[in-house]
C-alpha cells in the first residue's frame, strides 16, 4: 500500500471511528469523571499521568477516575478504575468524561465535545531528538493529521521550561496554551529520595551500600510510506567493562539496570549477561521508570530524555551513541547540534530554540575505547557547574510542585459549569 493510499484507508476509519464518538453523545458528561492514558494504552500506571492522578485523587477522593489500557490486568491502585482501550469503550468514557489526561497523542478520529477539558503532559520535555515539524522530510503525512488532530482538541499542554516554550510550538504542532507547571515525574527526583533507594535494593537482594547505573537506550523508529518501523535493539556498549571503570573512578560495588523503551517492553524478553550474573536487573517491563531512577547513582543513555531527567538528581550522566551517524541520518536529525566528533562542545540549536545559549552537560563517547576514557577523565566539580549553567540557560522548573500545578489547572475546570 502506497503513502498516498495508505492515508486515504486511515481518513476513511478515523471517520467511522468518529461516529461511535457522536453517537455516544446520547450519554451526559459525568462531572466527576476523569478518563487517562498513557502511552497509547500500552502501559499502565505511570508517567506524568500517575504523579497527577495521584495528586487528583488526594485533593478529590470522590472523582472517579478511568484508565484505558490495550491490556487488561495492569496493576493500579484501588481509586483507579482499569478499562479497555478498544474503540467502543473508549469512545463512551472519554465522551462521558468532564477531563481528559494523556502523555501522547490520542488515536486518529477521537473527537471532544463541547464542556470537556483534555490536559495533555506529553512524554518528554527537554530531549535530544527531533520531532514533529522538526523532522523535515522525516514527518510523514499520516503522522502530521495524527498529531493535528490532537493538538487541536488540547486546552493545556504541560512545560518545564523556556526551551520547550520555543522549540514545542512546532515541534509538538501545538500552538495553545502552555503551562510552565514543570514536569510531573520528576516531582519524586527532588528532595528526599531514601524511599526509593532502600525499596529497589530490597527487591532485587541487593546491599544498601550497592550503587546502581541505569542503562536506558531510547526508542529507535523509523517511518516510510506512513508505516513505523522499530530498528534492531542492539548496542555494542560492553556492560562488563562499564562496571568495572565506574568501580575504579567511583568506588563501591556496582550493578547495571537495564531499561529498555516502553514502545519495547511487550515484545523484550529478559536481557542475560553470563559474564555478570546477577549484576544486571532488568527492568524494561517495570511499569514506572521514575521510581527505578529516583533509586540510582548513574545513568548511561543516548538520546533519551531520561539523561537529562536523571541529571536532576545531579548524578553522573554519560551518552554512549555508538550508532551517532545513522541515527542522524534516520531520525532527521536532532535539536542539538550533535555531531560525529564526539569531543566536540554541544550547543543548541538556534532555529529551534533562538533565544537561549545552551551547552549540553554530558560527555559523548562512540564506543567503549573512548567511553572509558570518559569516564576516567570525568571531573564532578567541573560537571556539577555545567549542569547548574545548563538549567540556568533553559529557564527550568524543577521544585517537586509540578503535579500540585497540574491539578490546580484541572480544578478550575472542574469547577465550571
Amino acid at each position: 500500500m502506497n503513502e498516498k493510499t495508505y492515508v486515504l484507508y486511515r481518513r476513511i476509519k478515523a471517520f467511522g471511528n468518529s461516529l461511535c464518538f457522536y453517537a455516544c453523545r446520547l450519554f451526559p458528561i459525568k462531572k466527576n469523571r476523569v478518563v487517562v492514558c498513557s502511552f497509547e494504552g500500552r502501559s499502565g500506571f505511570n508517567d506524568n499521568p500517575k504523579y497527577i492522578v495521584k495528586e487528583l485523587h488526594e485533593q478529590h477522593p470522590e472523582l472517579e477516575i478511568i484508565w484505558l489500557v490495550n491490556k487488561t490486568g495492569k496493576k493500579f491502585p484501588d481509586y483507579v478504575i482499569e478499562k479497555s482501550n478498544s474503540l467502543l469503550s473508549r469512545a463512551y468514557y472519554l465522551t462521558t468524561a468532564k477531563v481528559w489526561i494523556d502523555n501522547y497523542r490520542k488515536p486518529y478520529g477521537t473527537v471532544k465535545r463541547k464542556g470537556q477539558y483534555y490536559m495533555n503532559t506529553t512524554h518528554g520535555m527537554i530531549g535530544f531528538k527531533c520531532i514533529g515539524l522538526w523532522r523535515g522530510d522525516g514527518l510523514s503525512e499520516m503522522a502530521y493529521r495524527v498529531i493535528k488532530n490532537d493538538s487541536d482538541m488540547i486546552d493545556d499542554m504541560l512545560i518545564d521550561s523556556e526551551w520547550c516554550a520555543e522549540m514545542c510550538p512546532d515541534g509538538m504542532i501545538y500552538y495553545g496554551n502552555y503551562l510552565r507547571t514543570g514536569d510531573p515525574r520528576v516531582d519524586i527526583l527532588h528532595g528526599d529520595k531514601s524511599f526509593y533507594r532502600e525499596k529497589f535494593r530490597k527487591e532485587h537482594n541487593l546491599a544498601p551500600d550497592t550503587k546502581i547505573v541505569l542503562f536506558a537506550p531510547t526508542f529507535r523508529e523509523g517511518n516510510k510510506a506512513g508505516k513505523r518501523s522499530v530498528f534492531e535493539n542492539q548496542w555494542t556498549l560492553d556492560f562488563e567493562r562499564l562496571l568495572k571503570n565506574f568501580e575504579k573512578k567511583f568506588g563501591g560495588n556496582w550493578v547495571l539496570c537495564l531499561r529498555l523503551h516502553p514502545q519495547l517492553a511487550e515484545t523484550a524478553g529478559e536481557y542475560k549477561d553470563e559474564r555478570l550474573g546477577n549484576r544486571l536487573i532488568d527492568a524494561t517491563k517495570v511499569e514506572d521508570l521514575y521510581e527505578i531512577m529516583a533509586a540510582v547513582d548513574a545513568c548511561v543513555s543516548d538520546y533519551s530524555t531520561t539523561a537529562i531527567d536523571t541529571s536532576l538528581m545531579h548524578v553522573p550522566v554519560f551518552l554512549y551513541a555508538d550508532d551517532i551517524e545513522r541515527y542522524l541520518r534516520d531520525r532527521g536529525g536532532m535539536i542539538w547540534n550533535i555531531s560525529a566528533d564526539t569531543d566536540a562542545v554541544v550547543t543548541n540549536k538556534k532555529e529551534m530554540t533562538p533565544n537561549l545559549d545552551v551547552v549540553l552537560p554530558f560527555s559523548i563517547s562512540k564506543d567503549n575505547d573512548e567511553f572509558e576514557r570518559k569516564i576516567m577523565a570525568f571531573d564532578e566539580k567541573e560537571y556539577l557547574q555545567k549542569l547548574e549553567d545548563f538549567e540556568k540557560a533553559v529557564e527550568l522548573v524543577f521544585d517537586g510542585k509540578a503535579s500540585k500545578r497540574a491539578v490546580e489547572r484541572i480544578e478550575e475546570y472542574l469547577k465550571r459549569p
